[in-house]
């Protein structure tokens, strides 16, 4: 122990006011929503009402009648960008073509001088959609003959945050699918004392940050740039650099005080939409959602996980095996790598020989899922500490007693040919 008395320390033991206190308690604090730049215009989208539909057309010109409309952009008007993106699957299109596959989806933008403007002009938009049957479960999804919300194969993108493939675009509908296994789970549950099995399941839920998305954009001959929410300016800014075909030198990203995220802001949102407004009407254009849009936007993957696990006289565990499945939504987004996750983390922190874990990510016409606080954790916790729990109590043990008996112990190789365990629980 050191020797010195609490004034001594330069940086411990002692209140260090935060950076970014004064700023926000005094209202100086400057969000995207805040800035202003010259001859900005306002961007208001129209979405679908529908879950699955095709596009049989889109006639703007009602609304590119009315006051102040500068422009209306739908996926008839992308030629000269790539309109699809994504940093796991590009499967995304900035706004829907040829059909939409999710209520909700932005179908055209209006970009006009004021949001009023921008707002009044969207009911004057005519879109005909020839509707489709919608798969809304993933039960629904992977039913023989269940429709596809992807004919077209996909580009993989960059930065999905794992090695292996992504099995996106093969003909089905699941988007990812994810495998562990070591040891002999059968012959582990044959000799168990004691086995409990259930079904969990893990609702879709909205982060809520205070600030919905938001961003402002600006196109020219010098390139694009940004201003927004991101979580991830450097994934949002290379997301770009393959819409517009540009070089990343060419696209700036500022992201000044953001006003919360938990995962929701992660990876691109709205940016490449807003992007190619402003790429439409030459002018630089702003786009800032409700908080209902935002709901419109993503969510969190809800998960049905049915899961086993056995412990033998003893109270070790010696197997689990569970099999996932999960409700993606309309696009990937970050969901391949949730998949990944979620089959990791159902073993917990726990030292077990025998483990199945077989994880699907299923898309649906529902909201796009992404990340979430844990991504990948909340899905699958509950249902494994829920089963550590009651093995505890059906053997006679204390709970904290029993985790302590079979939680990995610190450099033990708990995942076969993986990095030892490096912390002490």
């Amino acid at each position: 122990m050191s020797g010195q008395k609490k004034g001594e320390f330069r940086v411990v033991n002692h209140p260090v006011p935060r950076r970014d206190g004064s700023a926000k308690v005094t209202g100086r604090a400057l969000y995207a929503s805040d800035i202003q730049l010259p001859r900005m215009a306002y961007a208001k989208v129209l979405r679908s009402p529908y879950a699955h539909a095709r596009i049989v057309s889109i006639d703007t010109g009602r609304a590119l009648g009315r006051p102040s409309v500068i422009a209306v952009l739908t996926g008839y008007d992308l030629e000269g960008i790539n309109p699809y993106y994504g940093h796991a699957v590009k499967d995304h299109p900035l706004v829907a073509i040829e059909k939409v596959r999710y209520a909700g989806e932005p179908v055209a933008a209006v970009i006009a001088e004021d949001e009023r403007a921008a707002f009044e002009a969207l009911e004057f938009i005519e879109v005909k959609y020839e509707e489709l049957k919608p798969v809304l479960t993933p039960d629904e999804a992977v039913a023989p003959g269940a429709p596809l919300l992807h004919e077209r194969k996909f580009e993989a993108g960059a930065l999905r945050g794992f090695e292996g493939d992504v099995t996106a675009g093969r003909g089905t509908n699941i988007c990812q699918e994810a495998h562990l296994r070591w040891g002999d789970v059968e012959a582990a549950f044959a000799r168990a004392a004691h086995i409990i099995e259930g079904e969990y399941y893990f609702p879709m839920i909205y982060a809520y940050a205070m600030e919905p998305y938001v961003a402002i954009a600006e196109v020219n001959e010098n390139g694009v740039t940004i201003y927004s929410s991101a979580q991830h300016p450097f994934m949002v800014r290379h997301d770009l650099t393959s819409v517009f075909n540009l070089p990343i030198s060419q696209i700036r990203l500022i992201v000044p005080y953001v006003g919360g995220g938990y995962g929701s802001k992660s990876y691109t949102k709205i940016e490449p939409l807003v992007a190619a407004c402003a790429w439409k009407a030459r002018r630089p254009v702003k786009l800032q959602l409700s908080v209902e849009e935002a709901m419109l936007t993503t969510r969190s993957d809800d998960a049905l996980s049915w899961m086993r696990t056995a412990v033998d006289s003893k109270g070790k565990i010696i197997a689990r095996q569970a099999r996932i499945t999960m409700n993606t939504g309309a696009y990937a987004e970050n969901s391949p790598l949730v998949c990944e996750k979620a089959t990791n983390r159902a073993v917990g922190p726990y030292s077990i020989p025998n483990v199945q874990i077989d994880t699907y990510s299923v898309y649906t016409n529902t909201v796009p899922a992404s990340s979430y606080r844990g991504f990948g954790c909340a899905q699958v916790t509950m249902a494994g500490e829920s089963q550590i729990d009651e093995l505890a109590a059906k053997i006679g043990m204390d709970p904290w007693e029993f985790r302590r008996l079979n939680v990995a112990q610190p450099r033990e190789e708990f995942f076969p040919k993986m990095r030892p365990f490096d912390a002490n629980l």
